[in-house]
């Protein structure tokens, strides 16, 4: 492999690292039967929160903690509303997502101000590992993105090797007969939610201490609906998210590459590249496993 074969697959897994983690918590909602396109409000809160976690201690593990206990308070919000009092799912998330690009914008300006420059915060550097050795480069990654890679085989083995996750899969298929059998379905989707938003905060946690350091409005910058393509593309498992996400992750490496060799395209339409390529991805993805049949369904519906 090539120099720049090297630095990209160094950038791929860095670029993929917040996108698996937040597809792999939306994963677990939708196999619960929760589709949450709240997810984009999730990680930009986590961002926030994380930022000033980060600030007021100066260290990143506080603010990782504070990112996933901020998005979970959130997501709280959400799973009252479509758990307990059955709203609608895209709605309750569609006005998750407002509600968290309004807030997490109010509350820097006026915590921190309009100030000209950014603030920075300490962040999670990268492991020295093989001093300058070019093909150790794409092992040279923060903490953070060997969590996000050792969490595909752990929601794997929870998901399909365990009874917990056999009665989540049963809740998000055929919730009737879940409860029917005694599961909780209330308490199983619940919990997929609470879990989901831990990991939505920390892909949010990773923009903002392991990529930026610092917040900006808006940083999410749509990460969290093209997760929710990954989850899709996966077919609902743990290696396709994994797959999805490192194909955005490639594109977006690539993107850059492209941009610093002065490739003679519009800045435009490099900046499109990974969401057309990754939408492409998505349409000509072969047939597979079908989504939860409860997936976004409401207890009115089935009752109806």
């Amino acid at each position: 492999m090539t120099e720049a074969g090297f630095l990209l697959a160094a950038a791929a897994l860095a670029l993929a690292a917040p996108l698996l983690l937040a597809a792999l918590g939306e994963l677990v909602q939708e196999r619960a039967g929760i589709v949450n396109i709240g997810i984009e409000g999730l990680m930009l809160i986590g961002a926030f929160a994380g930022m000033v976690g980060c600030h007021l201690s100066g260290s990143p593990l506080v603010g990782l903690a504070t990112a996933c206990l901020a998005s979970v308070l959130a997501a709280a919000v959400f799973g009252a509303w479509v758990i307990w009092l059955d709203a609608s799912q895209i709605v309750a998330g569609a006005a998750l997502n407002i509600l968290a690009l309004g807030v997490t914008g109010v509350a820097y300006r006026t915590v921190f101000g309009v100030t000209g420059t950014a603030l920075t915060v300490p962040t999670f550097t990268p492991l020295a590992l093989g001093g300058d050795a070019l093909w150790l480069a794409p092992l040279r990654q923060n903490v953070l993105v060997y969590v996000a890679l050792a969490l595909v085989p752990a929601v794997w083995l929870v998901l399909f090797r365990t009874r917990a996750g056999l009665r989540l899969r049963a809740v998000g298929e055929a919730p009737e007969a879940a409860a029917s059998l005694g599961i909780a379905v209330a308490r199983m989707r619940w919990i997929a939610v609470l879990a989901g938003a831990v990991l939505a905060g920390a892909g949010g946690a990773y923009l903002s201490l392991a990529y930026s350091n610092t917040f900006a409005e808006g940083m999410s910058a749509g990460r969290g609906f093209i997760a929710l393509a990954i989850v899709v593309f996966g077919r609902w498992r743990p290696l396709g998210v994994l797959a999805g996400a490192l194909v955005f992750g490639a594109t977006t490496a690539l993107q850059f590459q492209m941009q610093a060799h002065g490739v003679a395209v519009p800045y435009h339409l490099l900046l499109m590249l990974p969401y057309v390529l990754t939408l492409a991805v998505l349409a000509l993805a072969p047939g597979g496993a079908a989504a939860p049949a409860a997936l976004g369904r409401r207890r009115a519906d089935e009752t109806s």
